[in-house]
């Protein structure tokens, strides 16, 4: 069995944003060699996700309302922002959302169900972050 290692950098300018990240993960399993396997997306940071879902920016507008309904952007209004941070909304969010996913290789590729494609989620943005994409297979 093989393993290959690619950390994705992400750098959201704004507090929030979703990015498709499907080509970078399907580059990072075409230098891999695997071609039967598992592929694991995890956001390296808490205040951000890696999740699966349509490419479409309708439910992208949702999920922000949706999300912002759960757990609202506030300061002063979570303990944790008692700390001096102004963070604990997107702790929330990011707990929601999730922290990784999981993905069959089939024959060198993603295979993924119809319309599924992997996002990485901000929830904190305006400074540099990582995505470590893990593959493990033959």
């Amino acid at each position: 069995m093989k393993s290959h290692r690619k950390e994705l950098v992400m750098n959201i300018p704004g507090r929030r944003g979703f990015v498709n990240i499907s080509g970078d993960v399907q580059r990072a399993i075409a230098e891999s060699g695997i071609r039967e396997g598992l592929c694991l997306v995890n956001s390296m940071h808490i205040t951000a996700s890696v999740f699966i879902n349509d490419d479409e920016s309708g439910l992208h507008q949702d999920f922000e309302k949706w999300l912002e309904q759960l757990a609202p952007f506030s300061p002063q209004g979570y303990r944790h922002n008692l700390t001096g941070e102004d963070n604990a909304d997107a702790h929330l969010k990011r707990q929601i959302m999730g922290r990784e996913v999981v993905v069959a290789v089939t024959n060198g590729h993603l295979d993924f169900g119809p319309w599924e494609q992997i996002f990485y989620g901000e929830f904190d943005g305006g400074r540099r972050k990582r995505v470590l994409v893990k593959i493990i297979g033959e």
